[in-house]
């Protein structure tokens, strides 16, 4: 079973529209030559964490830009809350938030005027209690008035986090949420990400390289490779079919080409 044909069972754009937070519908990108993403199809549950798996070039990051608006893919259509994109983004963009420890903020400004200007763009109402209480639930309190270069990794990190957060969104995109962060404070932020979901019916989409995390958050799983999807299901299954313990082991198998020979292995 190959990930479109996994995928083929679950609800497409046409019958799953309506209560979907994200559906990607024969979804293509092409630079030049070379096809980023090629002909991908799913369909993401409200409340969902799904986690997003690949290598480098595998179009995980284009997928997510043109699900953010941010890429015009070459053919085929994506819907955000129930919208088109990028035609219906101005409907939708303050409903969803996007975070990546890889994007810096300004380096001058504090933490805490980098929050209020992310607040005022999102048009957060009460943002001087909604700084407060980010920085209470994200442990920022200590550096609030610090200059954003002149924070840790670690620390920027969450900062990154709290700036997602500021307008509490529907859909939230992880790209590394956890990168940088020793295990205890990853594992805390981990808890958070999970009730925030629960508290706010809140929908993820996670890219991550950290596959115990993913293991963790993710009741689904989309594996990419050269543009397309390899699998999609949930984490359970798809170490079953690879007949594998870990997802570490099914991503390696994956990126190294040991697909086909593992799951006639599993089936007998």
């Amino acid at each position: 079973m190959t990930g479109n044909d996994n995928a083929s069972s679950r609800p497409t754009v046409a019958d799953g529209a309506p209560s979907a937070a994200i559906t990607v519908d024969r979804l293509v990108k092409v630079y030049k030559q070379t096809r980023a993403v090629d002909d991908i199809s799913f369909s993401l549950a409200r409340g969902s964490i799904t986690g997003l798996l690949g290598g480098n070039g595998a179009g995980k990051t284009t997928t997510i830009a043109m699900i953010m608006g941010l890429v015009l893919p070459t053919s085929g259509r994506v819907r955000v809350l129930g919208h088109a994109m990028p035609e219906e983004s101005a409907e939708v963009l303050g409903r969803m938030n996007f975070e990546s420890p890889y994007v810096d903020m300004p380096m001058r400004l504090t933490v805490r005027q980098n929050l209020t200007i992310f607040g005022k763009l999102y048009a957060v109402k009460n943002l001087s209690d909604r700084i407060a209480m980010l920085a209470e639930d994200l442990d920022l309190t200590d550096f609030i008035d610090r200059a954003n270069g002149k924070l840790s990794a670690g620390q920027k990190t969450r900062v990154a986090l709290a700036k997602a957060l500021i307008n509490q969104p529907e859909l939230l995109l992880l790209d590394e949420p956890t990168a940088s962060l020793d295990p205890d404070t990853a594992d805390w932020v981990r808890a958070h990400l999970e009730r925030y979901r629960k508290d706010n019916n809140a929908t993820i989409l996670l890219a991550s390289h950290n596959m115990l995390e993913v293991e963790r958050l993710c009741d689904r799983v989309i594996i990419m490779k050269r543009g397309r999807i390899e699998d999609d299901d949930t984490p359970d299954a798809i170490m079953t079919r690879y007949n594998r313990s870990t997802l570490e082991e099914v991503f390696l198998d994956v990126a190294r080409g040991r697909v086909n020979g593992l799951r006639e292995e599993a089936a007998r």
